[in-house]
């Protein structure tokens, strides 16, 4: 009886001997299996944000019918060529979503630099100072236009100079004041024509003189020494009315104002935009003026 009771136990210790390694071969495997669930689910929130699930299709590999007197593979066996399989695809994958990551920021940033360079183009070149907006005039009745005041402590030679410059009366009214805004700055007499040709703006801009009177708004602030109201007047005109006939004067007189004002580098933006939107259809006169600006300026 004894004997018997110790063959027995010699039975059940090598079954159990038998069955440690495959008990030891499962554990690693779950353990494979964990690690790949957390790093396809990492590959999942890559390349899907939103949060869409992707369904991987990985089948049994195919295995060749095993030769008689082979001996059957053990399920651990065939559970651990699929995590291999299964490793080498989720490999494949990472890699592909690294390339196409780096092949996406790629795109982003030639459209971003495209877009800036559309941007800048078609954009004004540079952004006048801020200025209150002014609350329009009140509507009055139709008056003979007076003569406009020489400024405070002007003398009596200056008024009686300022008042001697002929209004014009040709039946045009928006010419008409265009024409005295231009006498008056001829004249050199500057703040009279400067409050001039800002009446016949505010009055007349969307009329076909709005461009001519608001551009040489602007060269009358450059002339009295105003570099920074010229170089609002100047952009202004530029923005609103860039088909205006003075367009391309008030960006060649910015670029000087600009200049005035210490600024070359926003002066070399004006000018490469000129040449830009209007190099064709420059005169001699004012693409000299541009050429002497961007030497004055160190332009590139």
């Amino acid at each position: 009886m004894r004997h018997a009771f110790y063959a027995t136990s010699a039975l059940i210790g090598g079954a159990l001997i038998a069955l440690a390694p495959p008990a030891v071969a499962q554990s690693s495997v779950e353990g494979r299996v964990d690690r790949l669930e957390k790093e396809m689910r990492a590959v999942q929130r890559k390349v899907f944000p939103a949060g869409t699930p992707i369904e991987a299709e990985i089948t049994r590999p195919a295995t060749p019918l095993p030769s008689p007197g082979t001996p059957a593979s053990t399920p651990i066996a065939d559970l651990t060529a699929r995590v291999n399989a299964l490793e080498s695809q989720l490999a494949s994958i990472t890699g592909q979503v690294e390339e196409n990551s780096y092949k996406l920021r790629q795109l982003e940033e030639s459209f971003t630099k495209y877009k800036a360079e559309a941007d800048s183009r078609m954009a004004p070149a540079v952004a006048p100072p801020a200025m209150a907006p002014t609350a329009p005039a009140a509507p009055r009745p139709a008056a003979p236009a007076p003569k406009p005041a020489a400024p405070a402590g002007a003398s009596d030679a200056r008024k009686t100079a300022v008042a001697a410059i002929e209004r014009p009366d040709t039946g045009d009214a928006a010419n008409d004041a265009y024409t005295y805004g231009f006498r008056l700055w001829d004249a050199k007499f500057y703040p009279e024509a400067q409050a001039q040709l800002k009446a016949t703006v505010d009055k007349y801009g969307d009329s076909s003189v709005g461009s001519r009177a608001q551009n040489l708004l602007g060269r009358a602030y450059l002339d009295d020494g105003k570099p920074a109201l010229a170089s609002v007047a100047f952009y202004e005109n530029y923005q609103k009315r860039p088909r205006g006939e003075r367009a391309a004067d008030s960006l060649a007189y910015l670029g000087e104002a600009l200049i005035q004002l210490k600024k070359p580098a926003d002066a070399c933006k004006v000018y490469q935009e000129l040449d830009q939107v209007y190099g064709g259809s420059l005169s001699s006169s004012l693409r000299g003026m541009m050429d002497k600006g961007r030497a004055q300026a160190k332009c590139s």
